[in-house]
This record gives C-alpha cells, sequence and structure tokens, in this order.
C-alpha cells in the first residue's frame, strides 16, 4: 500500500483548509461537484456542533460508542477494548452505489456457482478452467462436504467483499468473505452511535437506512428452514472471540438465539438447544465460527466449541446452516487468480468489479513473471497460512525486501511454487477523520455485505464498514493496532422513506423467548455475584463507619469489629492475617488479587454480563462496566465514600432488574441468584451477629448490614433488643432483606418454571424451596435460635445444587435419564 502524505488541519475552516492539503485522489477531494457539496454541508454541521474543536467531535462519538458497549479484542487480549470509531462517515453518491451493488451481486453469483461446482460435478477442473490444486491446497476445502448440498440448494445465505478504492476513482475486490461475516455488526453499531451524536444530520443527508437489509437478511435465513416459523441461533465461538460484542449485537437486533457449542446436542440427526424447558429444536444457524471447528467428527477431531455430528444435522436432518461448510474454499488468493477467467467461463461475461491482479505461482508463466516483477508486487501466502520465507506474516511487498530475504523467498517458490501468490501493489484512496484531536486524511477499505432474501435474491446493505488504516496492513481481515472504524453511508437524491410495516404481522404472543441452559447458568451467578458484591461494600461501610446509630462503627478491637474483619477474611476479601483496619478495608474494596475483595468480585461480574451481552440492557451493561470509585488507601473518608458509591451503583442495577427485564424465565434466574445469595448471607450474619450474647454493637451491625435501621426505628422505641432484630431481618415477610423474604420468593420462582414431565408431581427444587418456606413461616424472633438459621442455610445450599442440577448444563445426564425431546 502507498498512500500520499497525509494533510493535517486546524480546527477552523474544516471543508477548505482540507481541501488545501487532501491528498491526491481523497475521497472528498475527487468527489463530483454535488457530492462535494454533501461533504462540505456534513463538515459544517459536525463543526458547528463541536463548536470547531474536532477533538469534542471525536470524544461526542467515543461516549455514544461507549454507551452502545461497543468494544472488541485484538489477538491475544484478555479484556476488551474500546471501539475505535471515527466521527465523521464516508459518504458515497446513489450512482457509485448503483456500480458498486451490480459488481457484487455478480461476484456472489459467481461465487455461488463455482462453489456449487467444486462439491458437485467438478466441471471446473475436469475442463481444465481451475486447477484441482487451488481447490484441494486450501485449508477450508472439506471433502467430506463433497456431495451433500444444503438443503435449498444455496451455498453462500451471507457474503462479504473487502473494497479499495483507487486515486482516479476505481474500485477494486481485495478480498472475499463467506466464512465469517465479521463487520456487519459493527456496521450497525457505527451508524447508531453516529446518528446519536450527530443528531439530524444523517436525515438531513438522505442517508439510506440499514434496517431494510438486516429484516431481507432474517426472513432469507427463515426462508431455507423447513419449518414456517422457525428457531434460528447464531452459532458463536464464546465470549472472548475477537467479535463476540458484535455477535451479541446481531443476535439482540435479529432476534437470533446466541448459542455455543456446549448449548446444542444433536439428536436422530436433528439439532437441539438446551433450554431450561428441555431440549428444542433448532431448524437454522448463522455460523461465526470457521467449518474446522463446527464437528469434532466430521472436520477436526481437536476442536472443543463445536457441535458432535452437526454435519449428520445438515446432511440428514435438512438443517440450514449459513454458511455451508466448505465454502472457505472460495476465499483463498490463489481462487483470485482465476475468477476473472471463470466469470467469463461460468456467467458468459467480464467481472463489473474486477479483483486486484494476482498471479498463482503454481503456473510456470506465471512464477517467472512474480519473480521478475518482485518490486512492483506483494508476495504472499496463496491460502493464507504460514509458509516459508515469509517469516512472522503472509503478504510482503518485494520492494521491502533485503537481498537475503529475496533470495531466501526465490529458494522457497522453487521448492513449493503452489504456496505462493504475487498481487499487485494497491494504492488506497484516503477520507478525512479525525486522529489526536485533529482533522487528517486515512487511507481507507471497505468491507460490503450482502445477503439473500426470502426469495433467494441477493441483496446488498446500502452501507459498508470501513476500516481507517494506521498501518500497511490492508489485507488483514480485522482491526489492527491503531486502526479506526467508520460508518459509509449511501447518498440518495430525495428524501429516504421511514421503513414500512410487514404486510405479514408475526402472531401475537405473550412468552418470552427460549432461556438455553447455559444462559440461565450465567443469569442467576450473576446475581449472586451483584448480591455478594454489595454485601462485601456493605460490611466495609459498616467497618469504617457507616451506621445511622452513631458516627462511627465499631470500636477497633471491639468484639463487633473482629467479627466485621473475620468475616471479610473468611469471603476472601482480606488476607487471614492481622493489620491496622484501614489499610484492610483498602484491600477489601480495591485488591484485585483477593477472590472476594469488590474490585475481583466486580470483574467477575463483567466476565459473566459479557456472556449475557445479548440479554442485558444497554444501560445495565453500562453500570457493570464501570470502573471502582476512587479511594484513597486507608483513608476512612474515601473508603466510606467509595463504598457507598458502589451499593448506590449495585442499586441502580437493582432498579434496571426490577423496573426494564421482563417478567420471563431470565428474569426469574437473575432474581434468584440474587435472592439466594442475600438468604445466605443473612444466615451466616444473623448467627454471626445474633447470637444469644449478641451486644447493642452486634444487633446495630446486623441491622446496619441488612439496611433495616429506619424499619427498626419505625416499629420499636427502645435501642436495639435481640427478638425484635432477629424477628425483623430473619422473619418479617415484608422486610425485603430478611430471609424468610427471600425464601417466599425463591419458592415463587421455582414454583413457577416449567417442568419436563406432565404427572404434576413437584420437581426437586420445587419440592425444597416449599420446604423450606413452609420451616421458617411459623417462626418468631423469640423462639428463632441459632440451630434454625444453620439448618436454613443448610436447606439454601441444598436448594441452591438442586437448580443447578436441574436446570444448567448437565450434557452427560441428557440420554441417561431419558429427557424429552420437546420441539
Amino acid at each position: 500500500m502507498t498512500v500520499a502524505s497525509a494533510p493535517v488541519v486546524e480546527a477552523a475552516g474544516w471543508a477548505d483548509a482540507y481541501l488545501a492539503r487532501a491528498p491526491e485522489g481523497d475521497l472528498f477531494a475527487g468527489a463530483s461537484a454535488e457530492m462535494a457539496g454533501h461533504w462540505r454541508t456534513m463538515l459544517e454541521r459536525l463543526s458547528a456542533q463541536a463548536q470547531g474543536d474536532p477533538a469534542v467531535l471525536a470524544g461526542n462519538v467515543e461516549r455514544q460508542a461507549v454507551d452502545l458497549g461497543l468494544a472488541f479484542r485484538l489477538t491475544g487480549d484478555q479484556q476488551e477494548r474500546p471501539w475505535p470509531l471515527s466521527p465523521i462517515p464516508l459518504l458515497i453518491g446513489a450512482r457509485e452505489w448503483t456500480h458498486i451493488e451490480q459488481g457484487l451481486i455478480q461476484r456472489a453469483q459467481l461465487l455461488e456457482r463455482v462453489i456449487s461446482d467444486i462439491y458437485s460435478t467438478q466441471s471446473l477442473v475436469r475442463d481444465g478452467k481451475l486447477p484441482a490444486s487451488v481447490i484441494t491446497g486450501s485449508p477450508h476445502h472439506w471433502r467430506v462436504m463433497t456431495g451433500a448440498p444444503p438443503p435449498h440448494g444455496h451455498f453462500v445465505h451471507f457474503y462479504a467483499a473487502d473494497l479499495a478504492r483507487g486515486p482516479q476513482g476505481d474500485w477494486r475486490v481485495l478480498a472475499d468473505r463467506v466464512r465469517t461475516p465479521v463487520g456487519v455488526g459493527y456496521a450497525l453499531e457505527n451508524r447508531l452511535a453516529l446518528s446519536r451524536a450527530t443528531g439530524d444530520l444523517l436525515g438531513a443527508l438522505n442517508v439510506r437506512r440499514l434496517a431494510p437489509f438486516l429484516s431481507d437478511l432474517r426472513r432469507g435465513l427463515a426462508a431455507d428452514c423447513e419449518r414456517s416459523d422457525p428457531r434460528i441461533g447464531l452459532l458463536s465461538p464464546g465470549r472472548f472471540n475477537q467479535s463476540y460484542a458484535e455477535q451479541a449485537h446481531l443476535a439482540r437486533y435479529l432476534g437470533l438465539l446466541l448459542v455455543e457449542g456446549d448449548d446444542l446436542i444433536v439428536s436422530d440427526g436433528q439439532l437441539f438447544v438446551r433450554t431450561i424447558q428441555g431440549l428444542k429444536r433448532v431448524d437454522g444457524l448463522w455460523r461465526w465460527m470457521d467449518s474446522r471447528f463446527l464437528d469434532p467428527l466430521a472436520f477436526d477431531a481437536e476442536s472443543r466449541i463445536g457441535v458432535p455430528d452437526l454435519f449428520d444435522a445438515c446432511v440428514k436432518g435438512g438443517l440450514m446452516l449459513a454458511n455451508w461448510p466448505g465454502v472457505g474454499v472460495i476465499e483463498s488468493r490463489a481462487m483470485a487468480a482465476f475468477l476473472p477467467g471463470l466469470a467469463r467461463e461460468v456467467l458468459g461475461t467480464d467481472l463489473i468489479l474486477p479483483n486486484i491482479a494476482t498471479w498463482w505461482c503454481g503456473q510456470a508463466a506465471e512464477r517467472a513473471h512474480v519473480a521478475g516483477a518482485m518490486d512492483e508486487l506483494v508476495v504472499g501466502s496463496a491460502f493464507d497460512r504460514d509458509v516459508a520465507g515469509l517469516t512472522g506474516t503472509r503478504f510482503l511487498p518485494g520492494s521491502g525486501m533485503d537481498a537475503a530475504q529475496r533470495a531466501a523467498l526465490l529458494e522457497a517458490m522453487a521448492r513449493r511454487p503452489m504456496d505462493y501468490v504475487g498481487q499487485e501493489v494497491v494504492r488506497l484512496s484516503t477520507t478525512p477523520a479525525i486522529v489526536g484531536g485533529r482533522l487528517t486524511a486515512l487511507p481507507f477499505t471497505l468491507r460490503v455485505f450482502l445477503a439473500r432474501d426470502e426469495l433467494g435474491q441477493w441483496r446488498i446493505m446500502p452501507g459498508a464498514f470501513a476500516r481507517l488504516a494506521a498501518h500497511g496492513d490492508i489485507r488483514a481481515a480485522l482491526m489492527g493496532e491503531g486502526d479506526l472504524s467508520a460508518d459509509m453511508c449511501v447518498l440518495d437524491g430525495k428524501p429516504v422513506p421511514q421503513d414500512g410495516l410487514s404486510a405479514a404481522a408475526p402472531a401475537i404472543r405473550r412468552v418470552g423467548g427460549m432461556l438455553p441452559a447455559k444462559a440461565a447458568d450465567n443469569l442467576y451467578w450473576l446475581g449472586r455475584y451483584i448480591e455478594r458484591m454489595e454485601m462485601t461494600a456493605r460490611v466495609i461501610r459498616a467497618i469504617v463507619g457507616g451506621s445511622i446509630e452513631a458516627d462511627l462503627g465499631p470500636a477497633v478491637g471491639s468484639p463487633a469489629m473482629d467479627r466485621l474483619m473475620g468475616q471479610l477474611a473468611s469471603w476472601g476479601a482480606i488476607p487471614a492475617v492481622a493489620g491496622a483496619v484501614g489499610p484492610l478495608c483498602a484491600q477489601a474494596l480495591g485488591d484485585g488479587a483477593q477472590p472476594g475483595s469488590v474490585r475481583a468480585l466486580l470483574a467477575a461480574v463483567a466476565g459473566i454480563g459479557e456472556g449475557l451481552r445479548d440479554r442485558l440492557a444497554v444501560d445495565y451493561w453500562r453500570l457493570v462496566r464501570l470502573p471502582l470509585p476512587d479511594f484513597d488507601g486507608g483513608v476512612t473518608e474515601t473508603l466510606l465514600k467509595a463504598s457507598s458509591r458502589m451499593i448506590e451503583r449495585i442499586s441502580a442495577l437493582s432498579g434496571l432488574a426490577a423496573e426494564n427485564m421482563g417478567r420471563t424465565e431470565g428474569w426469574r434466574f437473575h432474581d434468584m441468584g440474587r435472592r439466594m445469595e442475600r438468604a445466605i448471607n443473612g444466615c451466616r450474619l444473623a448467627m454471626l451477629f445474633g447470637g444469644d450474647g449478641a451486644s447493642a454493637d452486634d444487633l446495630t451491625v446486623l441491622l446496619d448490614l441488612n439496611d433495616s435501621q429506619i424499619s427498626y426505628r419505625n416499629r420499636y422505641l427502645a435501642g436495639p433488643a435481640l427478638a425484635p432484630v432477629r424477628d425483623l431481618v430473619a422473619l418479617e415477610p415484608h422486610n425485603p432483606r430478611s430471609i424468610v423474604y427471600q425464601a417466599e420468593r425463591l419458592a415463587e420462582h421455582v414454583g413457577a418454571l416449567p417442568t419436563l414431565h406432565g404427572d404434576g408431581m413437584p420437581e426437586e427444587p420445587q419440592r425444597l424451596a416449599a420446604m423450606l418456606a413452609a420451616r421458617l413461616a411459623p417462626l418468631t424472633g423469640d423462639v428463632l435460635g441459632m440451630a434454625d438459621l444453620a439448618e436454613a442455610e443448610s436447606r439454601l445450599l441444598e436448594l441452591s445444587d438442586a437448580i443447578g442440577q436441574r436446570y444448567f448444563l448437565q450434557r452427560r445426564k441428557e440420554k441417561s435419564e431419558g429427557v424429552s425431546l420437546l420441539s
């Protein structure tokens, strides 16, 4: 890649200052008079909104991206990174877009027919139009798929093409993407973030909408399923995948079930998802993992994220799988060398959008050309895997090699020429962007997406995922270090109409979506960890003086203080060693190395939340991801403030769950987790601070930890007394912090959950929850003993185990217990 020196302009006079220094072929500088007017209008409005400061505009868009939960990972990252979104979209006119649309639809039709031939008659190989080694050399060719056509004949449902625009305005295809469609969710999210940050700007520019394309995609997937109201899943590699946030967003937007391999099972040639209601049939999958990982029995035996026998479900059970396994054979650089000729052979015409010129070295003449013109070419791996002579990279400009590198590469090419290609050096057009608070030009590529609609026709998304490159790696499939993303907008000459209502309205439903067993597990433990975090923060606040009864908490060295510190140690929030109260509380709050600290629990909550992105509201997710409040070591005032802020944040989470979560099974598991953790902690704290020899300090602490001081004062004129305090914090059915209240809610939740059998008999969780509530109901504070609390805690732990055994992922037991396969 070569790019002219990028201009940097000052804040004032954005459009004119940019044009004065724009490189040749810049998207704005080279635009037609009509499009240049749109660019000026856009930049003027953005400048006015940011009061002439590009950094302000960048900050506005960045905040919207954070609020939407946009994130990604680079290879090797343990933590997600904020999504890098440029605040200036790319603008393309309707006429230019029509040319791109026609070229990519033609290309999608060509790829479908070539893939179909490869896995059926193989006439192109037989007639000498395509060398067999171009097919068999690809790691994405799977012989097992030969003679196994998709149920409705569509090998490719979703297709993406990476495009480059040259300085003269010519468009070329850099790469075809049919294995995993990374970027379409980010394109949608980029549009959402930009729309929020810029108000009515996009509407004023008559920008085409993306929603109709996604509706066509959803209907196209459903049309190839066997049932009229199919159940479709988005198959994800898991939350540590680089684009998991994108996958979750798409699944939520399209109404697809976000599943991983562990969620699925094949039985009698059909695919099922494990849910809290048993096994439910799945009619189709939109896969976001490579073919090799799909089925360890048919493809790669080392895969740990696939579904055994998924291949049989595809070829025998009529499962719709998009895209069909093995389609990745078309993606190799070696294949790109033959696509122009195949277009003439298969379609009878030249490609409307050519790919970059490619020479496959498996042919003598082409190998000689690459060796002789290496300074003008990029030499790369023909099948996108590591090869000799290209150490540490899979493509390298010939002009950048020293004599030793070139000699080693030529020697390697002589030994295995079929492993190499030469490609032309691409000169990229640039577009305005904001980097470091200043307006500058960056080279860009576009990833454009196509999908089949319900009639099987190709539709193109009127927009794209734009990558603004910070380096020369334009052939990479994913975002790189320092890259930016941007929205690409297609402008119409007239106002874009609002999306119309669907002609065929779906049947009305009043039930929530299906809840996979793994999602139920995550929701339950999300609730438990949030509650655990709150109680830890409450103990810290009680220690440093958070009582409303007195200005200070229990005295240092008092039995109540020792019990509080001991409770933190038993939870793993502090080490089990003596020390000053302030520093130990600082550890309990902010030491991530202590597994029970607030910081560690917050990280656990965020980790579980990542696996629930398709189910958590954006506001909920934003609160979970906020950093720990600042505090200054062992200083009491800052510890008190930080612990109080955490309790307030957790209360906000509780409010969102109470007011915004539909009363579905998912909400029940989340609330059960909180109720279970609160009840268990309630038993332990009541035994710790409410024993027969409890002091006034002990009872005050117990009321504080259960947020029941005000309730007690409103009810009793005297100070804390043992029996009334025990009754309020353990047995008061109207106190949302009492043990009895939690037991009653748990019984309600498990009683409302689905059962596997139709005999009317209670399942184990229902039986245990009812017994717990019945055991506690007749007790009062004056007869409640420590043995009763110990028994209640034991029953709660038994109930938690029963909930896990019944509703969460228990793969090994499904067949042995004869779980019914419910459609």
